[in-house]
């Protein structure tokens, strides 16, 4: 897996793409957010990965984690993840959460565990994406879900290749 960092130049193909697996697009250019895209061998992408970070650091918000439908089930949503989980983790943050209502089971492969909306909101309300999903609304629609960054890594069961 080759990635590289996602520039203001790359933010409208990286916008195609996340609509195309229906991910959230706000605030992919907002302070904060970081992105890293995976190219295929002609240049499209097939895959991202990123996170926002808490004004504390000690939280990261991983979104935008995405490969083509043409790409899944190879460990590619895996890597993707991880990649995100790791970078955050080296940034300093010890908590990672993220919202996601489908893909419930990939993330518990990864680690992750049902939480509580309200409080991944308090702990990352300067992301965009939460101060986004409280204005429209969308907060309420949400799972949230989270995990330490300090604890050890889980290793995936058989579970979906989504992000």
């Amino acid at each position: 897996m080759d990635l590289e960092h996602c520039g203001p130049a790359d933010l409208e193909e990286l916008s195609a793409f996340l609509r195309e697996v229906d991910l959230t697009l706000s605030g992919l250019d907002a302070r904060g957010v970081r992105l890293w895209i995976e190219r295929d061998e002609h240049g499209a992408i097939i895959g991202s990965a990123g996170y926002e970070i808490s004004a504390d650091g000690r939280h990261a918000l991983i979104r935008s984690v995405a490969v083509g439908p043409m790409r899944r089930e190879r460990g590619r949503g895996t890597a993707l993840a991880r990649f995100s989980l790791d970078r955050a983790a080296e940034e300093g943050a010890s908590t990672a959460w993220l919202f996601s209502r489908r893909s419930g089971p990939f993330w518990q492969g990864l680690g992750f565990a049902p939480a509580d909306r309200e409080e991944l909101a308090a702990a990352l309300a300067g992301t965009h994406q939460v101060r986004l999903f409280r204005q429209t609304g969308q907060l309420d629609r949400e799972v949230a879900w989270s995990r330490s960054l300090t604890a050890p890594r889980a290793h995936p069961a058989k579970a979906s290749e989504s992000g």
